[in-house]
């Protein structure tokens, strides 16, 4: 007989708020249902490893991203990737990002992105699942996105070239799926966690480096896109 279902975690905070300090007490922590640390993610040879075993020695910057040739997501992974480790090291902190495609994409994605630090796939959706994150895209304002440097335009076409020019020919993932931000660790203890409404809905990336005692990363070394 199957183990009823964990409930997701559903804790939302706002996007919108201002930052506050991580919790520092047990009683501020929200457990990560030992149902969910349990369950795999794949690393970039098919290898599984545990979900809870990437933040159980220290705390975590977890992201949990749509697809990867969503093209916001690719430019939010390019400024993630721009976090010097010597920082993260400071603080004491890992940071690592979580898809939904098959493990295959793991490396061409790394290098499209200059991305090198810990980096996973989700290819059933359950983890996602099980944290509540969504399907489908929200109506609301988010505001300009200081990680978004391509127009919708100019985004979606790229993306679309890369999927038709790809060795596997698909979509890297749920295009429906949404999201989101964990700070988790050490151990099975939830600090923050954000849910993305739609694909422009992500947590500035210095305001999550705030949250965990991280320097902040200058990203406005471009020049200004217009969005049409």
């Amino acid at each position: 007989m199957a183990a009823p279902s964990e409930a997701p975690v559903t804790r939302q905070v706002s996007s919108h708020a201002a930052p506050a300090p991580v919790p520092s007490g047990p009683a501020s922590w929200q457990p990560l249902a030992a149902a969910v640390a349990e369950l795999p993610v794949l690393d970039a040879s098919g290898r599984p490893v545990l979900f809870g075993e990437l933040f159980r020695e220290r705390r975590a910057i977890v992201v949990f991203v749509r697809h990867f040739l969503c093209y916001i997501c690719k430019e939010y992974v390019e400024d993630l990737a721009k976090i010097p480790k010597s920082f993260l090291q400071e603080a004491n902190v890992t940071l690592i990002v979580i898809g939904q495609s098959s493990y295959h994409h793991i490396e061409p994605f790394c290098k499209l992105t200059g991305y090198s630090h810990e980096i996973y796939v989700d290819p059933e959706r359950e983890i996602y699942k099980r944290l509540g994150m969504k399907r489908g895209e929200e109506i609301a304002s988010s505001g300009q996105s200081p990680h978004v440097k391509s127009n919708i335009l100019s985004g979606s076409i790229r993306s679309l070239w890369r999927a038709v020019t790809g060795p596997l020919f698909d979509f890297q993932g749920d295009p429906a799926q949404q999201g989101g931000t964990l700070i988790l660790g050490p151990g099975n203890n939830i600090h923050f966690i954000h849910h993305d409404r739609n694909r422009l809905d992500h947590k500035p990336i210095n305001s999550v480096l705030q949250l965990v005692g991280v320097q902040h990363v200058d990203f406005t070394s471009r020049p200004s896109v217009i969005h049409v």
